[in-house]
C-alpha cells in the first residue's frame, strides 16, 4: 500500500516555553444522522468506545463541561461523557489536550426529537459526529487500516452520508489563521475544513464535497439510482463504489488520500468527476465560516466543480 505524500500544514505559536499547535493536517471521518439523537445514543456510544480502543496508545485527556470550561477526563468525566451522550441530546467535544491540537478528539452535535422549537427555527438541523486521526495514522497504521476504522464506526450509525480523509484541524479560528487557511484549501483541494457546529444546523439531507471516501445513503443515493446507478456514472480506474447495505454505499476515491496541487497541475479529476456527479445535492453553507466570507465558503464549498 503506497503512503499519500501530504503537505504539511502547521501553525504553532511559543506559550511560556511550551509549543501549542493551533493548526495541523489530520484525518477526519465524519457522518451525518437524520434521526433524533436519543434513537442514535447507544450505537454513538459504542462507536465513541471502538474509536478509544483503536487509536490506543493515545488517549482523549479533556473534556468540556456543560459551563463550557476544559476539564480532565478522570472518573467524574467519564460519568460525564456517559451521560451525556446517552441522554436525550447532547453536544460533546472531547481532545488529547484543551490548548493544543494533537489530531485525536471527538466531536458530537446533537438534537433531541423533543426539542421543537429548535427544529421549527432550524429545519434542516441533523446529527453530526466526527473523528479524528493524526496525520502519522497514513503511515502507520496506513490507509487500508483507517479505511477499516472508518467503516467499523460508521457500521451502526443510520447516517445518510459522511466522509473520511484529509482536513485540517483547527483549535480556535483566530484571524491570524486566516490567510493561511485561505492559501491551504484553495491550493491543496483535497483538505477538507469542517464546522461541526455549522452543518449540525443546516446540512439537513445535502451532502459535502467529495473526499477520499464518500458515504451515502438516503434519499441521495436512491435518487441516484442505488449502487448500480452511481457506479454507471463513475469512470475513473481508481474509483470504487461498495454497497455496504440496500441503501447504502461508500465510494473510495483511490487507495489513500490525496491532498492534490493546483500549483503543480494536480486538479484531483477523479474527485471531480463524483462531485460533478453529486452537484444537485452538494451543501451550499448560506453563511460566513471561520474567518472566511460568505463569498470564499462558496468558491471553497465547490472547489470540485
Amino acid at each position: 500500500m503506497m503512503t499519500p505524500r501530504v503537505p504539511e500544514v502547521r501553525e504553532t505559536i511559543d506559550i511560556e516555553g511550551e509549543s501549542v499547535v493551533l493548526l495541523r493536517e489530520g484525518v477526519s471521518i465524519a457522518f451525518y444522522i437524520r434521526a433524533p439523537h436519543e434513537e442514535i445514543a447507544p450505537a454513538l456510544w459504542r462507536a465513541l468506545e471502538r474509536y478509544r480502543q483503536a487509536i490506543q496508545p493515545r488517549q482523549l485527556g479533556w473534556y468540556v463541561n456543560y459551563s463550557g470550561d476544559w476539564q480532565p477526563l478522570d472518573a467524574e468525566g467519564e460519568a460525564f461523557l456517559r451521560t451525556r451522550l446517552l441522554g436525550s441530546s447532547a453536544f460533546l467535544e472531547v481532545r488529547a489536550r484543551p490548548d493544543s491540537v494533537t489530531g485525536i478528539a471527538f466531536h458530537y452535535r446533537g438534537q433531541g426529537s423533543a426539542l421543537l422549537d429548535f427544529r421549527k427555527d432550524f429545519p434542516h438541523t441533523i446529527c453530526a459526529v466526527e473523528f479524528w486521526l493524526p496525520i502519522e495514522c497514513l503511515k502507520d497504521p496506513g490507509a487500508e487500516w483507517i479505511r477499516a476504522l472508518a467503516l467499523d464506526l460508521g457500521r451502526e450509525l443510520p447516517w445518510s452520508s459522511g466522509h473520511a480523509g484529509l482536513s485540517l484541524e483547527v483549535g480556535a479560528w483566530i484571524q491570524s489563521l486566516t490567510p493561511l487557511l485561505r492559501e491551504k484549501t484553495l491550493r491543496h483541494p483535497g483538505f477538507d475544513l469542517p464546522r461541526m457546529k455549522k452543518l449540525a444546523l443546516y446540512l439537513g439531507s445535502q451532502v459535502r464535497p467529495p473526499a477520499w471516501l464518500t458515504f451515502l445513503g438516503p434519499p441521495v443515493l436512491a435518487e441516484l439510482g442505488g449502487a448500480e446507478g452511481l457506479r454507471s456514472r463513475l469512470t475513473s480506474p481508481t474509483t470504487t463504489v461498495q454497497a455496504l447495505s440496500e441503501d447504502r454505499v461508500v465510494v473510495s476515491l483511490g487507495p489513500v488520500p490525496e491532498a492534490g496541487d493546483l500549483e503543480a497541475g494536480d486538479t484531483l479529476p477523479h474527485y471531480r468527476e463524483l462531485a460533478r456527479v453529486l452537484e444537485p445535492w452538494l451543501y451550499a453553507h448560506p453563511y460566513d465560516w471561520g474567518g472566511f466570507s460568505k463569498e470564499e465558503v462558496r468558491r471553497w464549498e465547490r472547489r470540485f466543480l
